[in-house]
């Protein structure tokens, strides 16, 4: 299977937001672990789940490994989506949560993480990862991250999901040259991943990259529907409850062809819905044609104290002349990131000051 992904030396590079390594070197840097193990950001959504368990997979299939024996297990930073334990399945695997410290017994020779590589989106591991960067290793889609974290690095930004990069490395580790012969309990969570980060295919980050993985996946024995029917047929009623509070907040801004929607702590507390509940919500007002780009506001609570969650979306076409809106940039000047069409952002102000802020934003 080619492997086009650039390896970079430049040892000037190190630490920038680049390439150090391509899938084939991943997989030769695993195969030299006595034990590994895998990250991703908190909160984890379909692509970091799906990008670990298939590569925790892969890794302890290569040695034969399985329960407490595993070579790989997976952290993830709660709260955790409904589907999840059916996804991790017997994948040795942690959840931490909040305010709770990670185990420190376990000292890993080697860390991967998928699916972020910024501080802020690995603080419940920050303190775990300092003084490890050469043993750890990032595989990523995002267009910023935080090039310290790890001195490896596979950054694919043109892939419209992470489990992209890693089919190809957990085919490396297998010795199959295409995703079609992976096992099925590893091809299945690759799908999740690349199914959800493409809301099941209907976002503009599908390409034919996308659909020839996702028939390869299919060949090798992935059931789509009933993965559809777990991931977005299992809804509570409480979903809809916080949904109607959200679309009952929207505001529009006519001259920035802007939908904006907020949920408040007590907006969670009095529907009885999870954090997790509000997932989807931004799609949502892209229905109208007018509406050029959507923000999803959360307010959220740390130690640290409250604070708001920015989710943005843009649609890819022009509209009446004007270029669509890089919400990648709109979140960079909010402290956050992630790509042109989708991105999000932590704003350390109340949930009315952060809408202000947001909209100055605003192209």
């Amino acid at each position: 299977m080619p492997d086009t992904t650039p390896m970079i030396e430049d040892d000037t590079l190190h630490n920038e937001w680049t390439t150090t390594i391509d899938a084939k070197g991943i997989a030769d840097w695993i195969n030299e672990q006595h034990s590994l193990l895998l990250l991703t950001h908190a909160k984890p959504d379909g692509d970091a789940l799906g990008s670990t368990v298939a590569l925790a997979r892969a890794i302890n299939q290569t040695r034969n490994s399985s329960g407490a024996a595993s070579l790989a297990e997976c952290w993830y930073a709660a709260p955790m989506p409904e589907w999840s334990k059916t996804i991790i399945g017997n994948t040795k695997a942690r959840v931490i949560e909040d305010n709770q410290p990670v185990p420190g017994a376990f000292d890993p020779e080697g860390v991967i993480i998928t699916d972020t590589g910024s501080w802020t989106q690995l603080a419940p591991f920050a303190e775990f990862l300092k003084g490890r960067a050469e043993q750890t290793t990032i595989i990523d889609h995002h267009l910023q991250g935080d090039g310290e974290v790890a001195s490896r690095r596979l950054l694919d930004t043109e892939a419209a999901a992470v489990v992209q990069p890693v089919a190809d490395i957990c085919c490396h580790l297998l010795g199959v040259d295409c995703p079609s012969k992976l096992p099925v309990d590893i091809a299945t969570p690759l799908y999740v991943g690349l199914a959800t980060d493409t809301g099941w295919f209907k976002h503009s980050n599908v390409d034919g990259r996308v659909m020839r993985l996702a028939g390869q996946l299919l060949d090798a024995g992935v059931n789509q529907s009933s993965l559809f029917a777990m991931l977005y047929q299992r809804d509570r009623a409480t979903r809809f409850k916080l949904m109607a509070r959200a679309l009952e907040s929207m505001q529009l801004i006519h001259d920035k062809h802007a939908a904006i929607m907020c949920l408040k702590l007590d907006d969670f507390k009095e529907t009885g819905a999870a954090p997790g509940e509000s997932g989807g919500f931004v799609d949502i007002p892209q229905s109208v044609a007018s509406i050029r780009v959507v923000a999803m506001l959360t307010e959220q609570k740390d130690s640290d104290g409250v604070f708001t969650k920015v989710s943005l979306r843009s649609k890819p076409d022009e509209w009446e002349g004007n270029p669509p809106v890089d919400v990648n940039q709109v979140c960079n000047s909010l402290g956050g990131g992630g790509h042109a069409r989708a991105a999000g952002a932590k704003i350390r102000l109340p949930l009315e000051e952060a809408t202000l802020k947001l909209i100055e934003a605003l192209p």
